[in-house]
């Protein structure tokens, strides 16, 4: 008995000890409160004259039967073929083969069309003479070019990288503005790229050479970024 009473004594001197040092509060040492934070957009683009030109070429055919079509129209397609490639086309590649009945004015068929195009990829300098030579060769559907940058990747990189400028020259005015100074990047997020792509204005087939006026083109990119202050 005298040695549980003993015990017992000794428990409530360890708690009132503990009680006087203090424990260690955990539920503050959990507590980590979110410093303040900025977040900014930024824009950032690249202007560039593009070098490579994209077009669609094709011819329709007419004939009594279909069979009659789809052999003239072959024959058709293969002097287009023959000449894109001599005018330096690349990247040639069927886009639709297709194959339908004409009809007259009282509806009733009076023989079949059929139609195929490819389109092909050239540098700016030799979409003209790209038409030019399709056209002579007997293409009567032509449309394009659809003017790009081969280095298009490069470019948005070096419009990201504006971008990523801009939106810390943006935070730092207004950290300033605030009293306050930029801390480190706490996240960023990337937007989707905008590079639009200018057509260049269609001319007459019949005309000497086809003019092709590839202009300019802005590449843009477009960031979100969160930085922390600092007093």
């Amino acid at each position: 008995m005298k040695r549980l009473l003993l015990a017992v004594a000794a428990l409530f001197t360890v708690v009132a000890l503990a009680g006087a040092v203090g424990l260690p509060d955990l539920a503050g040492a959990q507590d980590s409160p979110e410093g303040d934070t900025i977040t900014v957009t930024g824009i950032g683009s690249i202007e560039a004259v593009p070098n490579e030109a994209q077009m669609s070429f094709g011819v329709e055919t007419r004939a009594p039967t279909a069979k009659a079509a789809v052999a003239a129209n072959a024959d058709a397609m293969r002097k287009i073929l023959n000449a894109l490639r001599q005018a330096r086309g690349r990247e040639i590649a069927t886009q639709w083969v297709s194959v339908y009945p004409v009809t007259n004015d009282t509806g009733a068929v009076d023989g079949y069309a059929a139609s195929n195009s490819v389109s092909a990829t050239s540098d700016v300098d030799d979409a003209a003479a790209l038409i030019d030579a399709a056209a002579e060769a007997g293409a009567n559907q032509i449309s394009g070019p659809g003017l790009s940058s081969s280095n298009a990747e490069a470019l948005y990189r070096q419009a990201l990288g504006k971008a990523v400028a801009e939106a810390r020259a943006r935070a730092e005015v207004l950290a300033k503005a605030a009293g306050r100074s930029l801390g480190e990047i706490t996240s960023i997020s990337e937007g989707t790229a905008a590079t639009p792509y200018p057509y260049a204005e269609r001319a007459a087939l019949d005309a000497a050479s086809t003019p092709i006026v590839p202009g300019e083109q802005e590449t843009m990119a477009s960031i979100t970024v969160t930085f922390s202050l600092r007093s």
